[in-house]
């Protein structure tokens, strides 16, 4: 679990220097803090928006599931003052960034989606 917290910390860290009109990470501390609250974020409000939302997610195919990846992201970004999301699109590309970023550093560590 605290590696995928630093995992997660550094893909967040990666994503705001590579992209840097996407995201902004204030240090590392505001990384981790964006992790562990993202963390949470997913793990308790996540589910139940996907629930409530099921309808229009089966409609688009899934592709509602991009948009609430970018509303927790920026629900995230509301919370921790180290961690800002420039905008509701640049929260999309973000999400997609970071999905894509944290899965490579999981594979390259070793680490697995359920530990």
């Amino acid at each position: 679990m605290f590696l995928r917290l630093l995992l997660n910390a550094v893909a967040l860290l990666l994503v705001a220097r590579i992209f840097p009109g996407l995201l902004e990470v204030r240090g590392v501390f505001g990384a981790l803090a964006a992790a562990f609250v993202m963390g949470l974020v997913n793990t308790l409000v996540k589910p139940l928006v996907v629930l409530l939302t099921l309808p229009l997610t089966v409609v688009t195919f899934g592709l509602f599931l991009l948009v609430i990846n970018a509303l927790m992201l920026l629900l995230v970004s509301w919370i921790v003052p180290g961690f800002e999301v420039k905008g509701f699109w640049e929260a999309i590309g973000a999400s997609v960034i970071l999905s894509l970023v944290s899965g490579l550093l999981a594979s390259l560590v070793g680490t697995q989606r359920g530990g």
